[in-house]
């Protein structure tokens, strides 16, 4: 992988046996920015190259979006001789990352503590749903699972609705994100002790983690949490408002700002209504405010006015289309959109002043693509990686 930009993460080579969404999520972060990522699949492959259509080369978008700047080879691990493949592999590695059931690894000798003294520098990391042990312990994970058991979809959508899936896959990719974070201090930590160690996470462990301030309001006042619709349960106005021509978003989070938006709407004397006065004044009053605030901005282009009110540091924006937000003037200037080739995609959000990311390395790669070059780079010869492939133990890649 000859990257234009080595980025922070070059040298670190990562071993991904994880699927679907939260590890692959994990380790798109860590190649954008220079790790070298083996994607270890099984003879069948990611089950999300297979999540839709639409499909470009076989591949769905669902795959496409979280698994570019890797290298994909194709192992049977059910079977010894791709056991002792993945073994190899791990000879300077620096993280493996799975997600199969506890137990699962450990059940093909392939667990932390059958490999650490092998390997004493790897960072061995599993995401699981629930973990190994407890109550819940070993169950099977999934997101939406996830967002009912943990809370987050009794506070989602409009209070009428009585819970509503986040439409993102929050849990995964907060699960994914934090799983960047620990690996990244693993590493910091290794680099001071010498030693690499045992990384658990669970999707469970960070649904909780993310239900702020729905949890920390709980936890403060004893009163169980409901849903608020758009708007904020400890600030307002936070919340959508139809305009004469779009929809739009205010987050007014003090009252020097909320006098402020009054004064630009032409009604300064809210600010000094008793209702409004405070912003604990304007949650507890938050209909009747709404209510004036709907029929004020309703004489509004709304996207002049949000222009307007961000050049006076209020938060506003319209409501905007997916589509309208990665064509938006703005995504480009970021240099947020990856268009080149085929493939296009969301830059990584991480920008260093040095470091920069690596871009786009290398599109999302068939099943077992790179299983050739992987193999010879650790050791095999030609001859055995062929019998592996006629043994049907390696996949995708034909024999030479």
């Amino acid at each position: 992988m000859a990257a234009q930009n080595h980025g922070a993460l070059h040298g670190v080579k990562i071993v991904d046996l994880s699927r679907v969404l939260s590890g692959p999520f994990c380790t798109q972060i860590l190649a954008d920015h220079g790790a070298d990522v083996i994607k270890v699949e099984s003879p069948d492959g990611d089950e999300v190259r297979r999540w839709g259509p639409p499909f470009k080369h076989g591949m769905a978008s669902y795959f496409i979006g979280v698994n570019r700047n890797k290298r994909s080879i194709g192992v049977d691990l059910s079977r010894q001789p791709g056991r002792d493949a993945l073994v190899r592999l791990l000879d300077g590695a620096d993280v493996l990352l799975e997600n199969f059931k506890p137990g699962t690894m450990e059940k093909w000798g392939l667990g932390y503590g059958q490999l650490s003294d092998r390997f004493p520098s790897l960072i061995y990391c599993r995401i699981s749903g629930f973990g190994a042990e407890g109550p819940l312990g070993g169950f099977p994970g999934y997101d939406a699972i996830l967002q009912a058991m943990c809370g987050l979809m009794s506070v989602n959508g409009d209070p009428q609705a009585r819970g509503v899936r986040l439409g993102i896959p929050i849990v995964d990719i907060a699960s994914g994100l934090y799983t960047a974070i620990a690996i990244v201090m693993g590493l910091v930590e290794r680099s001071r002790s010498g030693l690499g160690q045992f990384i658990d996470m669970t999707l469970y462990d960070s649904a909780l983690a993310i239900l702020h301030p729905y949890l920390a309001n709980y936890l403060l006042s004893g009163e169980r949490p409901v849903s608020t619709g758009n708007a904020h349960p400890n600030i307002s106005p936070y919340d959508k408002f139809p305009t004469r021509t779009c929809e739009i978003f205010l987050g007014i989070g003090n009252d020097r700002a909320f006098q402020r938006l009054c004064a630009e709407l032409q009604h300064p004397h809210l600010a000094e209504d008793e209702r409004f006065r405070s912003n604990a004044d304007r949650v507890r009053n938050k209909q009747p405010l709404r209510e004036i605030l709907e029929n004020v901005l309703s004489q509004y282009d709304g996207h002049a006015l949000c222009r307007q009110l961000l050049s006076l540091g209020l938060a506003a924006g319209p409501v905007a289309s997916v589509d309208e937000a990665f064509t938006h003037a703005h995504t480009r200037f970021r240099n947020m959109a990856i268009e080149e080739d085929w493939y296009r995609g969301v830059a990584s959000p991480v920008k260093f002043s040095r470091s920069k990311g690596v871009g786009l390395v290398c599109p999302p790669p068939e099943l077992g693509q790179n299983g050739r070059q992987i193999l010879l780079q650790h050791g095999y010869s030609d001859a055995e990686i062929n019998a592996l492939v006629a043994d049907g133990v390696i996949c995708g890649i034909a024999s030479s």
